[in-house]
């Protein structure tokens, strides 16, 4: 079986399996705080959501790729940028139903609490390093909710960026700093978001509001 420590010096770099365990750590390790047990069922810094929804949607994230790296292999794939011109959630309001269904997803699996949501990404921690051996990187990975597959890099990162943005999302709305996170783990997570923000706002907005902050816009956001 492959070696997937994410430290280990013979990993290669373009291989995001390693990082994807370490991207579960940093779950685990937002998930397993005292502070986001006891704000549960208080409102989140997202619009509509509780912290226990958010958590529980951010805990999803691992346990919903073991399901799918677990599933049948898709016969063709479509490439990441793709993926998120096609996602409705992407362009849609906090009202479309897309985003709503997204909520009321996360609501439900909070229900079961903060112990049993952790137990859910623990125990998918546990079971990933065997699954991820076990996954070519021409494998196409179906995303069952649209209708179509990603390679499993790509699709890899369309989680880890999942994990990026909502451990932050949970950090903001408790008071913490959320934990720096590798390299590997933030590397293409950031490159993803890059380019959804220039094909959002134009090259010359994300250009100046990394480096000209005179000329900055208001917001480079990619969502």
């Amino acid at each position: 079986m492959p070696d997937l420590d994410p430290t280990a010096r013979d990993v290669d770099p373009r291989d995001l399996r390693p990082a994807f365990l370490a991207a579960t750590d940093h779950v685990i390790t937002i998930v397993a705080r005292d502070d986001v047990a006891a704000a549960w069922h208080q409102p989140s810094a997202l619009p509509e959501w509780s912290v226990g929804g958010l958590v529980a949607h951010l805990a999803g994230q691992p346990v919903t790729a073991l399901d799918l790296l677990r599933a049948e292999p898709a016969p063709e794939a479509i490439p990441l940028d793709e993926h998120y011109t096609r996602s409705a959630w992407v362009s849609g309001g906090l009202d479309d139903d897309v985003n709503v269904s997204i909520r009321s997803g996360g609501d439900e699996q909070a229900r079961a609490g903060r112990d049993a949501i952790l137990a859910r990404v623990v125990a998918a921690r546990a079971a990933l390093p065997d699954v991820l051996a076990d996954q070519p990187a021409d494998r196409a990975v179906l995303v069952p909710w649209t209708g179509w597959a990603l390679r499993r890099d790509d699709f890899l990162t369309g989680r880890m960026m999942e994990v990026v943005v909502h451990a932050e999302d949970v950090a903001a709305s408790i008071g913490f700093r959320s934990p720096p996170l590798p390299d590997a783990v933030l590397a293409p997570v950031l490159a993803l978001l890059t380019r959804l923000a220039v094909r959002r706002h134009g090259q010359g907005s994300v250009v100046s509001a990394l480096s000209r902050a005179e000329r900055a816009p208001r917001t480079i956001s990619a969502f």
